[in-house]
């Protein structure tokens, strides 16, 4: 779920689109979960990803990459600049 890197954190998420909020549900086969009210049409799914992880993390959207799975919904995200530590106490690890 969370794989620290040379500059900052990634974290391997199963993404729930078209939801009625966007939210943190949880873990999901190994993965966490996040629910994101963009469809998956235009990459809109991943804008609001990474608007949502932003938000949430207090961090620049410069600053959040999807590595891994643009078109699916496993993604791996890499957050620059934050320890594992201050990501597990975001997430209530």
């Amino acid at each position: 779920m969370i794989e620290v890197t040379k500059g900052g954190v990634r974290l391997h998420l199963f993404i729930q689109p078209k939801s009625s909020k966007n939210e943190i549900v949880g873990s999901h086969n190994g993965l966490l979960k996040i629910k994101i009210t963009a469809p998956p049409v235009d990459g809109k799914a991943n804008e609001g990803l990474i608007a949502f992880l932003s938000d949430y993390f207090d961090l620049p959207k410069r600053d959040i990459t999807i590595i891994r799975g643009d078109t699916g919904r496993q993604k791996t995200v890499e957050l620059l600049g934050v320890s594992e530590q201050f990501v597990r106490e975001k997430l209530k690890l």
